[in-house]
């Protein structure tokens, strides 16, 4: 019967028979959360992806990421053929403005689908460029000759749908009306920052008005157009002149400027923006006439601004997620330390409890953050979370005075995720010392423990003889 009662007093104490075991065995768990975490990061990836969807279907209903190109001018040519016996080449002479100045005027609002809110804008965009053709005709292909009287002026845009009045244009004094282009009818945009586009929406729309009668060899003429369009999230200028200036303003309290070049003067206040920009020909790259591929060069030379949601709740809460290991693991050595402190062993299935309501705290925080942001969402998450883990604390320990310790303690260390999700540019060096300082602490308070020691050394039993 004594040898029995050993026994059992000796199985009931092996699995923590140190605290170094334990330790080693709470660090397991706090990786083994990481599971649960990747399966909520997969939820938010998926959540994701549907708010991406409702932007472009959205979009596309009011033209999408628009990018303009201003009047530019068209001369079909024919050359002679590269080879005996092959019919003469065609091809479009393209000559751009000497001088180009735009000036853009865009009215914003969101619109919804279901939880989903998508920034369109309506833009007023105004075209003045100036022509100079001398000597323009002796940079054609060689050989080439210009027909001057199928010349046309081109206006560009990404999607005709967006367009909410016929587009007009007036030269040397002239109005001219536009249509779809008939020298050349879609370019496509070689930009960076277009890649990841699908290809229709990579393209140009051309407008033409015939030159005929106002374009000449050694000409000079001033030429300009009006365009109402809608669009949403990105509005952008190619630099269609040799020297090309923007002055865009807008309602749009958040704006992203972006493109090839950013603008030399810009204010943005709670009430819109404005902003300034000027591409001199060295910097624009592209020649002054070439044949139609010069067309293509232009796409890193667009001068753009993004309707930036500032809010978005999926993008916080991705960065939220990122620091989920992190946090998990400073919860669990805050338990191991009260551990330690109180003499009161801590089941590993506890463990698991109190990493599962932390996983939990993230779809709290992704679900209701669809509906009142990541503000709101963060306080209710917390609060939650902060709230039962402390009570549990007080549950397992017995003790009142330790769940109000567990209390202060946990609400301090959410206060510092949201410090985290905040300060994005210093997230990582604050996160990095937060981590520091709490492995600091651990070593201290656990400074005088001895690891090869019983976590809970099993009661003396008495040998009965």
């Amino acid at each position: 019967m004594t040898a029995e009662r050993t026994a059992a007093a000796v199985s009931a104490w092996v699995p923590g028979r140190s605290m170094g075991l334990k330790l080693l065995l709470v660090c397991g768990l706090a990786l083994l959360m990481s599971i649960p975490a990747l399966f909520v990061f997969a939820l938010l990836s998926d959540r994701t992806n549907r708010a991406e969807e409702v932007v472009r279907d959205v979009g596309g209903l009011v033209g999408g990421q628009q990018t303009f190109l201003g009047p530019v001018l068209a001369v079909p040519y024919a050359a002679p053929p590269l080879e005996k016996g092959q019919p003469p080449a065609a091809g479009v002479f393209v000559i751009f403005p000497t001088q180009g100045d735009a000036k853009v005027t865009a009215h914003s609002e969101l619109r919804r689908r279901s939880l989903f809110e998508v920034p369109v804008y309506q833009a007023d965009i105004a075209f003045d460029a100036a022509f100079d053709l001398t000597g323009a005709a002796g940079q054609a292909p060689l050989g080439a000759v210009l027909d001057w009287n199928r010349a046309e002026f081109l206006v560009g845009a990404s999607d005709a749908r967006g367009a909410k009045a016929d587009v007009t244009l007036q030269a040397a004094g002239r109005s001219l009306p536009m249509s779809p282009a008939s020298v050349l009818s879609e370019s496509a945009l070689n930009a960076p920052e277009q890649k990841s586009r699908s290809v229709q929406d990579r393209g140009l729309r051309f407008f033409g008005a015939s030159a005929a009668g106002v374009a000449a060899p050694d000409a000079k003429f001033n030429a300009s157009a009006k365009l109402k369009f809608t669009g949403a999230e990105r509005l952008a200028i190619l630099a269609f002149g040799k020297t090309t200036t923007l002055d865009a303003k807008g309602d749009w309290p958040h704006p992203s400027f972006d493109g090839g070049f950013l603008p030399e003067k810009r204010q943005v206040a709670a009430d819109g923006f404005t902003a300034h920009w000027s591409v001199p020909f060295i910097a624009r790259g592209v020649p002054a006439q070439g044949t139609s591929d010069a067309l293509t060069r232009l796409g890193p030379t667009a001068l753009g601004v993004s309707f930036v949601e500032p809010a978005d709740p999926y993008q916080s809460v991705a960065r939220s997620l990122k620091y989920a290991l992190m946090f998990v693991g400073l919860v669990f050595l805050a338990f191991f330390l009260f551990e330690t402190a109180q003499g009161k062993r801590v089941h590993p299935a506890q463990y698991v409890l109190i990493g599962l309501a932390q996983i939990v705290f993230y779809l709290l925080l992704l679900s209701i953050a669809e509906h009142l942001g990541f503000d709101g969402a963060f306080i209710i998450a917390a609060s939650a979370t902060v709230g039962l883990i402390s009570l549990y604390a007080g549950w397992v320990f017995e003790s009142r005075r330790q769940g109000v310790i567990a209390l202060a303690a946990f609400s301090l260390l959410y206060a510092l995720i949201y410090v985290l999700m905040r300060l994005e540019d210093l997230a990582l060096l604050v996160g990095a010392l937060a981590s520091f300082a709490a492995i600091a602490a651990v070593m201290y308070f656990t400074r005088r423990i001895d690891w090869y020691g019983a976590a809970q050394p099993p009661a003396r039993v008495k040998e009965s003889v």
